[in-house]
């Protein structure tokens, strides 16, 4: 069952409209399984924070014991790889600080892996930009 996106579903600013969803892969250091639910839970939560810096909105979380999954959704000046060094950094900082028994696996500087794994994600049916397309001249835009 596809799900039908309607033109009311599109984010928008002053002169545009868009959807943008990421799904975005962060593995830890040599694959060390260290991320437990409390460890996970408190990622997220930096995740959160720092999110509102970069016009991105968390959708979707999880975790395995070595990576989590995140679904977000972005804007057109959403500097994503900017907003990853931001996150990686405070996170790969605060949980090594918050968590001391990780360090025995991870001793060096870094939580995160240099690597990550970033695709788009989502359809939007042509119906929509049809009407897209449509309605521009009527807002004279």
């Amino acid at each position: 069952q596809k799900k039908v996106v309607k033109p009311m579903d599109l984010d928008s600013n002053n002169h545009s409209v868009f959807l943008l969803h990421y799904h975005l892969i962060l593995v830890v250091k040599y694959r060390r399984k260290v991320i437990n639910d409390s460890i996970s839970d408190r990622l997220k939560e930096i995740f959160e924070y720092i999110q509102i810096n970069y016009n991105i909105t968390l959708k979707e979380w999880n975790h395995d014991k070595d990576h989590i999954h995140i679904l977000m959704k972005t804007h057109p000046n959403t500097e994503i790889s900017k907003f990853l060094n931001a996150y990686k950094s405070a996170s790969s900082r605060l949980i090594k600080k918050e968590f001391p028994s990780i360090r025995q696996q991870l001793w060096k500087e870094y939580f995160w892996s240099k690597s990550y794994c970033l695709l788009t994600t989502g359809e939007v049916p042509i119906e929509v930009i049809k009407k897209y397309i449509e309605n521009q001249g009527e807002k004279g835009g």
